[in-house]
């Protein structure tokens, strides 16, 4: 099955994912579980229909992070990829794992009880200079080993030519 829509994976390219369709509630899910599984403050997903979902590299590992919930996440580089939840018509992607992230604004926050109580100032604060070409910014350019935003043959640890 080939699709157009949305793709995307993990860090090291060990799982990519295509989806057809809209992606559904797309929000920021601020509970201490999605924190945790997410290692950071909030977890952006958003659902697409199982029939509009495939896998095209790789299998997850997963976790189940309750008895309802299961969360699917790359087994190499451990970038989280899905909240799942078994015997429903859909399944969540993490947006930050979707090739242009960007592509899909959120329309909704929940479980504001556990959101951290200063994000409001996050605009605030100082922000760095882009484009930082410093000595060790270069080395880390030049020795990236993350898969590209874009679906590939081969993953880049497989010295593919793509």
């Amino acid at each position: 099955m080939t699709m157009a829509g949305y793709s995307g994976g993990c860090q090291c390219g060990a799982v990519r994912y295509r989806a057809a369709g809209a992606i559904g509630y797309p929000h920021l899910c601020h509970c201490r579980m999605c924190q945790k599984a997410s290692g950071n403050y909030a977890l952006p997903l958003g659902s697409v229909q199982r029939s509009d979902f495939e896998l095209t590299r790789g299998e997850p590992l997963w976790f189940h992070s309750s008895d309802l919930v299961r969360r699917g996440f790359c087994g190499s580089c451990g970038t989280p990829l899905f909240y799942d939840i078994p015997g429903t018509d859909f399944i969540n992607l993490t947006l930050g794992s979707l090739d242009k992230p960007m592509a899909v604004q959120p329309v909704a926050q929940s479980n504001l009880a556990a959101k951290m109580p200063w994000f409001h100032a996050l605009d605030a604060l100082p922000a760095e200079p882009d484009g930082d070409d410093s000595d060790r910014a270069l080395a880390i350019r030049s020795s990236n080993h993350q898969h590209p935003d874009h679906d590939t043959q081969t993953r880049p640890q497989e010295k593919s030519h793509d």
